[in-house]
């Protein structure tokens, strides 16, 4: 076990108080984490401002005689510029992934959830494995190697011209099954990075949300990943084979497509079946079935592509690569039929109490019909910008000018309804909705500041806009609904395709528009995706490089790569499963020394120390305390992960610390929230549950009056972490005072 954490802190004083820090999605330096400024702002605003330097005695917020240490955990979702850009390309396998921890509390629900967004998983990689090979076989292999003007002045390909179709079949098969080995490589590195991080195996919460961290998920994601590979490998042979039995299947070609389909079958097989596939650490028997699956897939590979090359049957002469069509059609069929019976199951297990589940207990399917959405986007751009680069303006009917396949031009046209549609739903929901978030905002701005100056009232202005907007988090659920429903539709939608029928002439046929205007508005969808594309590439680098960046668009990615891979095992790796082991390993080491621990977590970071509370033995809960702020797991993970995050899963955390917890919590705050209450009352209700005294608001902004000692009024914090705030230190010192009337000697 690394001992990197200890490094950040000082020389252990037994018997002391340690505030553990642990930063939100900001991704911040542990010199920020911790307050360690040698000057600080006494007026002004983040534009320009005054600054002195501090005393000495007074470097950190923290309270007397109170060790400070951060631990920082914002580079385990990216790290390096490479791993942030992956995620951009692995944002589907990502969403799928999600999709799977999003099931309903109801347990019966889970072997069938379970099963389902496995196998839709499965479909995401076919689809991966089916784009290369349009571009590598049908564009390149079939058509642009045919045609003379496609092959003028393409010396890296002009070798494959006129060479039989066979060969150029092979070869180019190739690239697929490179790719399909790059990912699979890089897909089992991370599982090796994080081995050495293992949680203790006694004396924790047996609730699901203690597991996350806890639980060995790489033999899981090593099953998996042989079932993914073998899959992937097997769609590949489709391919070849399909495009080879076009003018008459011989009894090998037939015998191979068999083997394909006993591939394919037991690897849907195997994904059914999770009391099988979900087995511990310790059992190795299925191991052993999955990767003789994947040898026998990759032994399959390379016949079929042997009997490619070597066959003396005549090809055929069809102008797109036989087969292609239907198989890719095929594939969005499977899509729509499992994400429909996915909506049929969440609807009949959903928890149907009010206000307890978001998205009318529909989360996994919104969020599975996204991934899909995404992963056909990006399939049909690549297909889409390799066909413009090999045209080169050729005349329609030469080279490969006759386009992609039709399920391609639909799905881009799916993909591009999906989203303006989801706009329209935007601003009719932000209009309709204007009126309520400011009446509620008006009254909360009116019991804050009951009696304002005059030359107040731009500034009170302000904080109601500020209130108004935090409150629309609220308003994403049904939006998120409507995108997922828009993008299931247009994944249903590229079947149209089977018969050969391209958008233009059935929406000129039936709702009367011109072809060439939904031609155009095709191809401008296609741009569209492409600056999609880039831009969430551009953002993966500035979130890298940039923190106040990333705090924005860094929630996605680190809400996606919190959960371990028990869906995709190409989908990001899983940092908790080595941030809550690593912090579970540092508290009970500073217990053992004989210190108490003050836990501090802003946003993301209080749902790691969440996770991680629910895993210590209770010798050493019971020197804990817990300090939530801009924490999101009410308003987000409980609503969206019923599962795992519940009532019962909240009050397990406050009795694992023996009620030693605070919450502060903003109206200003978009993401974090209260917890058990949202009373707003400065003292906590007696109502003798503890629960009740967990929540405390903080008025934001202290005050809507510019003090004398500054040019500016206090500003607006919103989600912004409060380390240095008052409530912050208040609340900080009251744990410490009651951690220390607790303190007894150390077991």
């Amino acid at each position: 076990m690394s001992d990197g954490p200890a490094r950040l802190s000082g020389p252990d004083v037994p018997g002391d108080v340690v505030e553990l820090r642990v930063h939100g999605v900001s991704g911040a330096s542990p010199d920020q984490v911790l307050d360690l400024r040698q000057i600080t702002q006494v007026a002004g605003d983040r534009s320009g401002g005054f600054y002195r330097q501090r005393p000495r005695h007074t470097d950190t917020g923290a309270a007397h005689g109170v060790t400070l240490e951060a631990y920082r955990w914002g580079d385990l979702p990216s790290g390096t510029v490479a791993r942030t850009l992956a995620l951009v390309f692995l944002l589907p396998f990502m969403l799928v992934n999600v999709a799977i921890w999003m099931r309903p509390a109801d347990p019966r629900s889970e072997a069938v959830v379970k099963s389902l967004c496995r196998v839709l998983a499965l479909t995401l990689t076919a689809l991966y494995v089916l784009a290369i090979s349009g571009v590598a076989l049908d564009l390149v292999g079939w058509k642009c190697t045919a045609s003379p003007r496609c092959l003028a002045g393409r010396s890296w390909l002009s070798w494959l011209g006129g060479q039989p179709v066979g060969l150029r079949l092979a070869v180019l098969a190739l690239l697929p099954a490179a790719a399909i080995g790059l990912v699979w490589r890089f897909s089992n590195r991370p599982g090796r990075a994080f081995s050495a991080f293992r949680a203790p195996d006694r004396d924790v919460s047996d609730l699901p949300l203690g597991a996350i961290g806890q639980w060995d998920a790489e033999p899981l994601v090593g099953r998996l990943r042989s079932i993914h590979v073998a899959a992937a490998l097997a769609t590949l042979d489709l391919t070849l084979l399909l495009a080879r039995a076009a003018t008459g299947a011989t009894v090998t070609t037939i015998g191979l497509a068999v083997a394909t389909a006993v591939v394919l079958a037991a690897c849907v097989g195997l994904l059914c079946t999770p009391p099988l596939i979900d087995r511990g650490a310790t059992d190795r028997r299925l191991d052993r079935i999955t990767s003789a699956l994947r040898t026998v897939a990759v032994v399959l590979t390379a016949v079929v592509m042997v009997h490619a090359l070597a066959s003396s049957q005549p090809w055929s002469h069809e102008r797109g690569l036989p087969g292609y069509d239907t198989t890719l059609a095929g594939v969005f069929v499977a899509q729509t039929t499992l994400l429909a019976a996915l909506g049929v199951v969440l609807l009949l297990r959903r928890d149907r109490r009010r206000g307890v589940t978001s998205m009318f207990g529909l989360g996994a399917l919104f969020i599975a019909a996204t991934g899909i959405s995404v992963a056909v986007a990006y399939s049909a751009e690549l297909v889409y910008r390799a066909a413009d680069f090999l045209d080169r303006d050729l005349p329609t009917g030469e080279g490969i000018a006759t386009g992609p396949p039709p399920a391609y031009t639909w799905a881009i046209f799916g993909f591009l309804r999906a989203v303006a549609l989801t706009l329209v739903v935007a601003g009719l929901l932000a209009l309709v909705s204007r009126r309520a978030r400011h009446r509620a905002a008006a009254a909360i701005v009116a019991h804050d500041y009951p009696d304002p100056p005059a030359e107040a009232v731009p500034r009170l202005r302000q904080v109601r806009t500020a209130i108004a907007r935090a409150r629309f988090t609220e308003k994403l659920v049904p939006l998120a609904v409507a995108y997922g429903c828009f993008a299931g539709l247009g994944t249903a939608t590229t079947t149209i395709g089977l018969i050969g029928q391209f958008p233009s002439d059935v929406v000129e046929r039936f709702a009367g528009l011109p072809a060439g205007a939904v031609t155009f508005g095709i191809a401008f969808g296609s741009w569209v995706i492409a600056a999609i594309i880039l831009g969430l590439i551009v953002g993966g680098v500035f979130a890298y490089r940039t923190v106040p960046f990333r705090r924005h668009v860094g929630v996605l990615w680190d809400l996606g790569t919190f959960w371990p891979r028990a869906a995709h095992p190409f989908a990001p790796p899983c940092y908790s499963e080595r941030a809550v082991p690593e912090l579970t390993r540092r508290i009970t080491y500073l217990v053992g020394r004989g210190n108490a621990v003050l836990l501090t977590g802003h946003s993301h970071g209080s749902v790691l120390l969440a996770a991680t509370v629910l895993q210590l033995p209770p010798h050493v809960g019971n020197r804990v305390a817990l300090l939530t702020h801009g924490s999101p797991l009410r308003r987000l993970y409980a609503r969206l992960f019923p599962a795992y995050v519940d009532d019962a899963a909240l009050r397990e955390i406050g009795r694992r610390v023996g009620w030693r917890w605070v919450n502060l919590w903003r109206d200003t705050d978009p993401v974090g929230g209260w917890i058990f209450s949202a009373h707003r009352s400065p003292v906590p209700p007696a109502t003798g549950d503890p629960a009740d005294a967990v929540d405390r608001r903080q008025r934001d902004p202290r005050d809507v009056v510019t003090p004398l000692s500054d040019s500016v009024p206090p500003p607006i914090e919103g989600h912004w972490p409060g380390e240095s705030d008052e409530p912050f230190t208040r609340a900080a010192r009251e744990l410490v005072r009651r951690l220390r009337e607790r303190a007894g000697p150390t077991p």
